[in-house]
């Protein structure tokens, strides 16, 4: 059973910077693409960032390209989500998700097997 734990949200001014970690207890990280996704109030789960298998290959939504870098440690099992120049849109619970795949990325949330339990990720203006 793959277990995702997500730790690093907290209340920010608008314009910082935060950084998320999601250790995944598997055997195999390598064998995992990894994404990260956020749920606002009233809104639907929309993906933020993925990253394939082996860290070549990255995605980020167009609402956070240029600000947010999604990035992987093999050795520590985890994956980031460094949030840079924060803004009040960026509020919500921001989950790690994992899908067993080689190649690619994964966007689509229902293609996922495994997720967090999510953090909050609050900026104010």
């Amino acid at each position: 059973q793959v277990q995702l734990v997500e730790s690093g949200g907290g209340l920010v001014q608008a314009g910082t910077s935060l950084r998320l970690s999601c250790a995944a207890s598997v055997r195999t990280f390598s064998s995992y693409v990894m994404g990260w996704f956020r749920q606002a109030p009233g809104k639907e789960r929309e993906i933020v960032a993925a990253i394939s298998s082996t860290g070549g290959s990255t995605y980020y939504s167009d609402s956070v390209k240029g600000r947010f870098t999604i990035s992987r440690d093999s050795a520590k099992k985890t994956v980031y989500l460094q949030m840079n120049s924060l803004k009040p849109e960026d509020t919500a619970v921001y989950y790690c998700a994992a899908r067993p795949a080689r190649v690619g990325v994964t966007l689509s949330s229902a293609r996922y097997n495994y997720w967090g339990q999510g953090t909050q990720v609050t900026v104010s203006s």
